[in-house]
């Protein structure tokens, strides 16, 4: 007769604990249910907490971070906000569409082998590539770990929706702004066990690799594989709105959270048609409820300064709740805008969360009676303003403290010294304790103890982060400068040169020579290393330039340029230009004579690189104009 648990030695409990964290994490084979295991687990851990098998059940914790590449790309889907943005997307295509509600959860990507079973979970992060959660993905009870229906033709994947029921939600109101984030948190915990006492949930939206005609039938064949589905709708054209209206009225009834409906052509034929962007799939769209948006008042106008003098006008709104936040500020982007818009005080304006991230002013719906005066004067330092095209400066920025601020903040977001938030560096300009970036390397213990908030823990962590960071290679230390132009790519160019001595003696002629830089840059980095030379003779008492690795010219590219227009789709453009630099290339800035490549992506096919492009190579010109495809063979 098979012994039970509570009659075992903790000899024997440890060796059924292994072996049933075998069968479960590594071999996807488990032969009792999770409850079980759990309960297994609780015995021997109160007869040996000490035990090292309870240790050994953080083997099925994979390493935080490790990425996935999504064989197809997870893209998000575009937006709308009226019924006329939605007809005009449902003219595209042929035949009717599916309607459900648009969840606001994690998406995830779920892959199973030829046999049914899970073999990897992964978060859609930035739609190309997510991260790994395979054993918290195992912790989430709606998740099938076995899909034996859906495995007639071998493996498959399966892409949904992890959130947090509404219902689980009200345990932690209070606690956390939203259920998304809470599930998103969940969901990423390092201790997959963890996840399990979240309580997520699981929607399953798409099915990739099954034997299917239409979205419809992909929904079918969820459903019959035990995966939850959301309720849909089948609509034609003429029923696009109604089912709007469907959801929306549902919306209360629902235990999850939804801003939107999703709708998808239902014909697969028809999708394949559309095709996709670099950022959307042209057969689908979330038409957004507009809780997203909202009128409120515009109480005034405030001039926020950045690091360059750029004076960014800020609305001062009545309060308004948007994506469930209350909002009081919002971008106006430029001081045209403000123009463009005919922005007054006190006028009806409408505000919209794009994304629920950023609040932006989007139109003036009746306007006030306040002037919105444009400043003649910075509203930080003083100084007179200058006007260029749409933007305005302040004249006096290497002195202006809103500047200096932005400045400070700059370079230790360069360097790499975390803990400076924008308060504390307010403080200590103000205090007058740091005023440039060479004096974050004299800070003491006491000088920081006097600042608000401040215990000496917090001290000493900062001073440590300073002390890390007293090495920076060239490009980095160029880079931190902040002058205008001197961008991440031209400091990785400049560096090349070798030393810091050697870049600040080469002329404004000679700097534009090197390929890639022209004379805009030139002019900016040769005026700005003198206007710098005080500072960074500062920085240079304090702080190590390390010479960087020379770039492979030997590589595979051997010193050819390539400069890109229009989005990539089989990776980022900065993981190209990374992948030409490692393989002995140059990650051109701009279209000039000595241009090899230009590889055009998608929506780059009317821009003004291309134009500039196709006049050098008529002109006998070397440069090659080329697609993605053409690229990836040449660098891969």
């Amino acid at each position: 007769m098979k012994k039970h648990w509570n009659d075992m030695t903790v000899r024997e409990l440890e060796t059924e604990v292994r072996r049933h964290n075998r069968l479960y994490f590594l071999e996807h084979k488990p032969v009792i249910s999770d409850e079980e295991f759990d309960r297994l687990v609780e015995i021997l851990r109160r007869r040996a907490p000490d035990s090292k098998a309870l240790a050994e059940l953080a083997s099925d914790v994979r390493p935080a971070g490790v990425k996935v590449r999504h064989k197809v790309p997870m893209l998000s889907l575009d937006k709308c906000y009226d019924e006329d943005a939605l007809n005009d997307w449902a003219a595209k295509f042929e035949g009717d569409a599916i309607a459900s509600p648009k969840i606001d959860g994690v998406a995830v990507s779920l892959r199973y082998d030829a046999k049914g079973r899970l073999e990897q979970a992964a978060t859609r992060g930035d739609g190309v590539e997510g991260e790994d959660i395979t054993p918290n993905a195992r912790r989430v009870r709606a998740i099938p770990q076995d899909a034996m229906a859906l495995a007639k033709k071998g493996a498959f994947e399966v892409r949904g929706e992890v959130y947090m029921p509404l219902s689980v939600f009200a345990r932690y109101k209070g606690e956390f702004a939203n259920p998304r984030n809470l599930a998103a948190g969940a969901v990423k915990q390092k201790d997959p066990a963890k996840t399990a006492d979240y309580s997520l949930s699981f929607f399953a939206y798409d099915l990739l690799g099954a034997d299917a005609k239409t979205e419809e039938e992909k929904l079918e064949s969820l459903a019959t594989a035990k995966f939850p589905t959301f309720e849909w709708k089948k609509v034609g054209r003429d029923k696009m709105q109604g089912a709007f209206e469907y959801f929306r009225s549902r919306r209360d009834k629902y235990d999850f959270e939804t801003d939107g409906v999703v709708y998808k052509a239902n014909s697969l034929a028809e999708q394949k048609r559309l095709g996709i962007t670099a950022h959307h799939p042209r057969y689908g769209i979330a038409y957004k409820f507009q809780g997203d948006s909202g009128v409120t008042t515009l109480v005034d106008v405030e001039w926020s300064v950045a690091r360059t003098g750029a004076i960014t006008p800020v609305a001062i709104v009545e309060p308004v709740e948007l994506s469930g936040a209350m909002v009081r500020r919002a971008s106006m982007h430029n001081m045209g805008f403000v123009r463009k818009l005919g922005v007054t005080k006190g006028a009806k304006v409408m505000m919209m969360r794009r994304g629920g991230v950023i609040p932006n002013l989007e139109s003036v719906v009746e306007p006030g009676k306040g002037r919105v005066e444009i400043p003649r004067k910075c509203p930080s330092c003083g100084a007179p303003t200058r006007e260029e095209e749409d933007f305005l400066y302040c004249t006096n920025a290497r002195s202006c403290v809103r500047s200096k601020i932005a400045e400070l903040e700059h370079f230790v977001k360069t360097v790499g010294i975390d803990g400076f938030g924008d308060k504390l560096l307010e403080q200590l300009y103000e205090s007058g304790v740091v005023t440039d970036p060479s004096e974050f390397y004299e800070l003491t213990m006491d000088e920081l103890l006097q600042m608000e908030r401040m215990g000496e823990t917090l001290a000493a962590k900062l001073l440590k982060n300073v002390e890390s960071r007293r090495r920076v290679p060239l490009s980095t230390f160029l880079q931190s400068l902040g002058i205008r132009e001197l961008g991440r790519h031209a400091a990785k160019i400049l560096a090349r040169f070798g030393t810091l001595k050697k870049v600040g003696s080469l002329t404004e002629e000679e700097l534009a020579q090197v390929h890639t830089i022209g004379e805009v840059i030139a002019h900016e980095v040769v005026k700005g290393l003198k206007q710098k030379k005080h500072l960074i003779d500062k920085l240079l008492r304090h702080v190590e330039i390390e010479k960087e690795a020379a770039p492979a010219a030997g590589g595979k590219l051997g010193g050819k340029s390539f400069l890109f227009t229009g989005t990539m789709l089989a990776m980022k453009r900065e993981e190209a230009q990374a992948l030409i630099e490692e393989q002995g290339g140059v990650a051109a800035l701009s279209v000039n004579k000595d241009l090899d490549y230009l590889v055009v992506g998608e929506g780059g096919g009317a821009g003004s690189k291309l134009a500039k492009a196709k006049k050098l190579a008529s002109s006998g010109g070397k440069v090659k104009i080329i697609g993605e495809k053409e690229f990836l063979k040449i660098v891969k």
